[in-house]
């Protein structure tokens, strides 16, 4: 359609245009593949994701060559982005009281789907219930049916809310009890697939945790606010190039060995970008941190548009892309958190480029791949209720 309708149409009219071409592959793919199930390699990296890069790949060429067709190439600029990385499943945990229980349709010693709401009310000792399936009360050898859960004795009007996010997920605390909060961290620092947790400032500064203004994930948005984000381990199976055999811990309902991203390892914030057009630079390699957001601001300040901001998370222009154009100073910067039981902490390492942040990597060291602290920290122990 692009080829074939789309761009012809726009040479036919003989005026600017703006043509955004999505494409499912690989993320769709790299999700759902079954090269490798319920095994670690080679996951992401086998035969069927790398048909699908060459499926994203062959698109992008097709519409190369239709712009080249229709003269259109030399006064057409570029932009092709990825919106993150990607890492392996992995379901392998040795602390997790969800791993230990037996489910019919998930592998033994496999953590099920909603692993996380399962552990915190077990070591909460509240009952936990599936808000996908009508509140039905999880119990025994079931598990939540999405990964998502609702902790305490009335559903209507739980204790605790998890929402699963695959690489991370997102914990709610209804009636915003920081005493509750401060149990629900201690359940999480036992667990070996957590590295990092970030906790709503409201609910103030809880050891081994850092605010999600860190992150900016506080802000002004209409929906309820998380009271923490969790992050999960990530690890290499040390490939020649550890970001991309990364394997990740994640609450979904894939199976290991399938595809997933959302953890705050380098494998998953980093992503692919590249321009080419005469707007751009020819050759150049761009030194300085971007980010997607920055895409739409750049691309904005080529077409000439004033387009007003909402927010403060609004990106930059990426001025050194450009002919004649300087590449800005970044600072590294790195943040840690206090430590809790056995010295374990949460490190956020971002750099700035003026006010702009961007965030690399978080969570506990030694459990994080990119992280630039390696010390690992002492287990915590298990949480009493």
């Amino acid at each position: 359609m692009s080829t074939k309708v789309v761009l012809p149409l726009f040479k036919a009219r003989n005026r600017p245009f703006v043509l955004v071409f999505w494409s499912r592959d690989p993320d769709g793919t790299q999700h759902n593949q079954g090269d490798s199930l319920n095994q670690l390699t080679p996951g992401i990296n086998g035969p069927t994701s790398l048909a699908a890069i060459k499926n994203a790949d062959d698109d992008l060429g097709r519409i190369r060559k239709a712009l080249a067709d229709l003269g259109l190439a030399d006064t057409t600029d570029i932009f092709v982005t990825a919106d993150h990385g990607f890492a392996t499943i992995s379901k392998e945990s040795k602390t997790s009281p969800a791993a230990r229980a037996s489910y019919s349709d998930v592998p033994a010693g496999f953590l099920p789907p909603g692993f996380v709401a399962i552990d915190i009310a077990a070591a909460l000792g509240m009952p936990l219930h599936d808000p996908d399936a009508k509140n039905a009360l999880i119990a025994g050898s079931s598990h939540p049916s999405r990964s998502n859960g609702v902790i305490g004795p009335d559903p209507n009007k739980p204790e605790i809310v998890v929402a699963a996010n695959g690489g991370s997920d997102l914990v709610y605390l209804p009636k915003k009890d920081r005493a509750l909060a401060v149990r629900v961290v201690a359940a999480l620092l036992a667990q070996d697939y957590v590295s990092g947790l970030f906790v709503d400032d409201s609910l103030g500064r809880i050891p081994g945790t850092l605010p999600l203004t860190a992150i900016n994930l506080k802000g002004s948005a209409l929906t309820p606010m998380p009271a923490i984000a969790v992050n999960f381990r990530t690890f290499s199976t040390a490939c020649e190039q550890p970001l991309t055999c990364t394997m990740e811990l994640a609450d979904t309902g894939l199976q290991q060995g399938q595809g997933m991203h959302g953890t705050f390892s380098r494998a998953d914030t980093m992503n692919f970008m590249a321009a080419i057009g005469p707007d751009f630079k020819t050759g150049f390699i761009d030194e300085a941190p971007a980010s997607n957001a920055d895409v739409g601001k750049t691309l904005a300040h080529i077409l000439g548009l004033k387009i007003k901001d909402r927010g403060k998370l609004i990106g930059r222009v990426l001025t050194e892309i450009m002919p004649g154009g300087t590449t800005p100073k970044s600072v590294a910067k790195v943040v840690r958190s206090d430590p809790a039981a056995g010295g374990i902490r949460t490190v956020l390492d971002y750099q700035l480029v003026g006010n702009t942040r961007y965030f690399d990597t978080a969570g506990f060291p030694g459990r994080t791949v990119g992280l630039t602290d390696t010390t690992i920290a002492a287990p915590t122990g298990r949480p009493t209720p």
